[in-house]
């Protein structure tokens, strides 16, 4: 491939390029570079057999990310887990017979195919073998399962072969890969024609210079969302509270601090938006006064606080909607669902997601969240505890199914 050409097909998009043990692994750094002049994204995860052909080294430096080798690698993540979430598809080039077999049987004994079980995007697989192993029956019978399950598994080309038969078992042409991988990621872009607007995070209402009062909230839930919509081709506006997080690629950015502040840009954004996700944590109250130099506590045995209501955004922006889908959040500590179902009501929304902050392994600052999902129509679909990324998934495609390709209702609501 030209390395001057530099395309923009995949620009955006987050690609693991998984590499097995066959003597066609020295054409997956071509591969590589390909999916990097595409604009692509590449994590590279090689197997221990794909290591004696092609050293991790040449993929680090090519890719400018850290080679997985080792299911059991000690670093900061567990990558079998975060890398397949975070992609937005999973390319085994080349794929061998053996690979072929363990991911038909779903056996999961090395890093590629543990993750290739908790792969949610599409898969693309390009075998490379010998003619003879390629037309062998088992070979044959896990190709149709895994094509049956949703995998592309593309067709090696007939040409001269390591064993020096001629026939079909040679690894496919880069520009065959690309279409396929560029194919499989169209395929997913059912909120391409979306502009989402979306808010995470809690906000901070201030006291004086120094104190505010906030929430426990850390933002990853909205991140999390907004990053899903833009994998899935939205056009995506995220307005976050206070958050450490860094803004998911692709995603334009507001930040703001207040309840207001949030009310007054949201507000700005909603005209625009086709549907809106309001996954912040708002604080509903804020101090009635805030004074202009540091409370000493100085000579005081308690002090009182008084407060005042802050805008409700969501029952605001849905007295102004037009065609929008309005989408809430309903944190709650008791009685989840009636509570949900209050606010899904008295909000007028389309749908809610209700979950339980005081469970142990999810709710706020956690990385994984269960939920359930309410709709004005009376649908209801519960989740277990799972990655707030793949959460987010299951949401969107609960308002692509429940709201954007049915009938959708005329506002105000009544």
């Amino acid at each position: 491939m030209d390395e001057t050409r530099v395309g923009t097909r995949l620009s955006g998009k987050r690609i693991a390029l998984g590499v097995t043990g066959s003597i066609a692994a020295y054409k997956a750094v071509g591969l590589l570079r390909a999916l990097r002049c595409e604009g692509a994204t590449v994590s590279v995860v090689m197997t221990r057999a794909a290591t004696k052909f092609v050293t991790p080294l040449t993929f680090e430096v090519l890719s400018g990310t850290r080679v997985v080798t080792d299911l059991f690698d000690a670093h900061e993540e567990i990558t079998h887990l975060t890398i397949p979430e975070r992609v937005d598809a999973f390319l085994v080039a080349p794929a061998t017979a053996n690979f072929l077999a363990k991911a038909a049987l779903g056996l999961a004994d090395d890093a590629l195919t543990t993750m290739l079980l908790s792969v949610r995007g599409p898969i693309i697989v390009a075998p490379a073998m010998d003619g003879d192993m390629w037309s062998h029956p088992t070979v044959v019978e896990h190709v149709q399962t895994l094509r049956a399950r949703g995998v592309v598994v593309l067709e090696p080309e007939v040409g001269p072969l390591a064993s020096g038969q001629v026939a079909q078992g040679r690894l496919c042409g880069e520009s065959t890969i690309l279409a396929a991988v560029d194919a499989a990621l169209a395929a997913q872009c059912d909120w391409h024609d979306q502009v989402v607007l979306v808010s995470a995070g809690p906000t901070q209402e201030p006291i004086d210079p120094v104190r505010f009062l906030s929430n426990r909230s850390s933002g990853k839930m909205g991140y999390a969302i907004a990053d899903a919509a833009r994998a899935r081709g939205a056009e995506v506006i995220l307005v976050s509270g206070p958050s450490s997080l860094s803004a998911p690629p692709g995603v334009t950015m507001i930040r703001v601090n207040t309840a207001a502040e949030m009310a007054d840009t949201l507000f700005q954004n909603f005209r625009a938006c086709t549907v809106l996700i309001m996954a912040a944590a708002v604080a509903d109250f804020r101090p009635k006064e805030v004074a202009q130099q540091k409370v000493k506590k100085y000579g005081k045995a308690d002090m009182t606080l008084e407060l005042e209501s802050t805008t409700d955004i969501l029952t605001m922006l849905s007295a102004h909607r037009t065609s929008q889908i309005v989408v809430g959040f309903a944190a709650e500590t008791e009685q989840v669902l009636s509570h949900a179902h209050e606010k899904l009501k008295a909000k007028g929304l389309d749908l809610i997601v209700a979950n339980d902050v005081t469970q142990a392994e999810g709710g706020f600052g956690s990385d994984d969240n269960a939920a359930v999902i309410l709709t004005a129509t009376g649908e209801q679909r519960a989740f277990g505890l799972m990655s707030k990324r793949r959460l987010a998934d299951e949401i969107l495609t609960a308002v692509h199914e429940f709201c954007l390709v049915r009938p959708q209702r005329k506002f105000p609501v009544e």
